[in-house]
């Protein structure tokens, strides 16, 4: 039996120079949009207006699942 023993746990690699992707809040598309008055991604004009009827702890909510540090407001 062949054993392989890593001895380096990590890969050193440089950051990426592509952006990172953004996926919507309320369905997890790929979202190419965000609301500038919540904060929140979207995919769609269907997902905008749910995001603008939302309520702000809902939001609020979502924000933090997201690990967004900006507060709506």
């Amino acid at each position: 039996m062949i054993q392989f023993i890593s001895r380096d746990s990590s890969i050193n690699a440089p950051p990426s120079f592509r952006p990172a992707k953004k996926y919507s809040d309320i369905s997890g598309l790929q979202a190419k949009y965000t609301d500038p008055q919540t904060k929140l991604y979207y995919a769609t004009a269907e997902e905008f207006a749910t995001v603008r009827s939302l309520p702000m702890d809902i939001t609020a909510g979502y924000l933090a699942l997201r690990g967004a540090s900006s507060i709506v407001g």
